[in-house]
């Protein structure tokens, strides 16, 4: 595994405040890497960012990457895998076997990611919805797509029940 943390969230060029600020929420609670592509739509000094991401922002490895390629260099000298998601994915999230390292990206709210992200990307994952609905809020399928990252590989973190 190239890092201690299981699995990095990657969010590509993201442009809703509120929905970057929660995910990194959710790294923070989980555990895991972010990492942040740019250009974001907003500045990380946004109010909207900074409420709905609270004091957890502090608790979140992020890497920031001015651009795709950059990023993608990066990647490929951790020798991470990524796995895209997408609504044109052709693997459904629970058909995919993750591995600890593995990167999970969404794509920018407002457009999900271009081409030649696709094509770089070693698995293009969908979460199947009902037939007439295009997806799910993106932090929503982060969401749901890491917890069954952490459920197959056992690496959910090991905190206390309150």
């Amino acid at each position: 595994m190239p890092s201690d943390v299981p699995f990095c969230l990657a969010l590509y060029q993201p442009d809703i405040p509120q929905n970057a600020g929660t995910m990194l929420r959710l790294c923070a609670c989980l555990g895991l890497d972010a990492a942040l592509i740019g250009p974001a739509g907003f500045p990380l000094s946004d109010r909207h960012f900074r409420r709905a991401g609270m004091d957890y922002l502090d608790h979140v490895n992020i890497e920031r990457h001015v651009s795709w390629r950059e990023f993608e260099d990066w990647r490929a000298a951790k020798g991470r895998r990524l796995a895209l998601l997408s609504t044109r994915g052709d693997t459904a999230y629970t058909d995919f076997i993750f591995q600890p390292g593995d990167i999970v990206m969404v794509g920018r709210e407002s457009a999900g990611a271009p081409d030649e992200v696709h094509a770089s990307a070693q698995a293009r994952l969908r979460i199947p919805v009902r037939a007439g609905l295009r997806s799910l809020n993106v932090a929503v399928a982060a969401a749901m797509v890491l917890g069954e990252a952490l459920r197959q590989t056992r690496t959910f973190p090991q905190g206390e029940l309150e």
